[in-house]
């Protein structure tokens, strides 16, 4: 006798699509997490690759690459933006941004000072003067940091002084702020020991790292094995008592 009754069609299908579907939602969990550590790796040798001119990536900048540049111009050193969303230590601070108007060009370059440290207050930093003289810059052009919940709406446009602060960062929102075309990117400038700025860079993966997809991953495997599991439970055969003879 067989251990297992006949299964409807039915519920053979419904196993091996459901079964198909986690193993496939878990692959895809393990390509990107593969994706992201690729990412984090040529985040972290852009520090050391050779520096080009910005205008040779400022409109198109090469996809899953942070070119290191160099760039001349200006700073609007009366509109600084503050990122209140540190993530250094915890007596707070801000990440400062800085509009640069590059030489000879129109359009506006958000440039990452670096992280200034709080007081342990709820006072925003106290922010060094920024150089009024043209300068050069050096540093990776990178993605701008994500946007994430943007709970409250657009705290740019109900702040009438600056610097102006929030939560998140939104290039289209810091644009109209600004009145004015913003690139693509962000330049996150290089460590300089003499700065006030804490500038240890990293790519920001937070909402979901390379180990949180591969968590994900086991959890969608573990779905198609206990619904294989399932199935054969349900459709195993009960076994019949034995009757002694008398």
């Amino acid at each position: 006798m067989s251990w297992m009754r006949r299964p409807s069609w039915w519920s053979v299908l419904l196993t091996v699509a459901g079964a198909l579907v986690f193993v496939r939602l878990g692959i895809w969990q393990l390509h990107r997490a593969d994706y992201k550590d690729g990412l984090l790796r040529r985040y972290a040798a852009a520090a050391s690759v050779p520096v080009q001119p910005f205008d040779a990536v400022a409109a198109q900048p090469p996809l899953d690459a942070y070119p290191r540049v160099r760039v001349q111009g200006r700073y609007l050193v009366d509109r600084l933006y503050l990122l209140d969303n540190p993530k250094h230590d915890d007596l707070g601070g801000a990440e400062v941004y800085a509009p640069f108007q590059p030489s000879n060009q129109s359009k506006l370059l958000l440039v990452d000072l670096g992280f200034l440290p709080g007081n342990g207050t709820d006072k925003a930093p106290q922010l060094p003067p920024l150089p009024t003289d043209q300068q050069t810059l050096q540093g990776l052009y990178e993605p701008p940091p994500g946007t994430g919940l943007e709970m409250g709406g657009n705290a740019l446009a109900q702040q009438t002084q600056w610097p102006k602060t929030s939560i998140y960062l939104d290039m289209n929102q810091v644009a109209a702020d600004l009145h004015t075309t913003l690139y693509p990117r962000v330049l996150a400038l290089d460590a300089d020991p003499a700065s006030i700025y804490v500038r240890v860079h990293t790519l920001d993966l937070s909402s979901m790292p390379p180990a949180r997809h591969r968590a994900y991953a086991f959890q969608w495997f573990t779905f198609a094995i206990a619904a294989v599991v399932i199935f054969l439970v349900l459709h195993r055969t009960k076994r019949r008592p034995n009757k002694s003879k008398s």
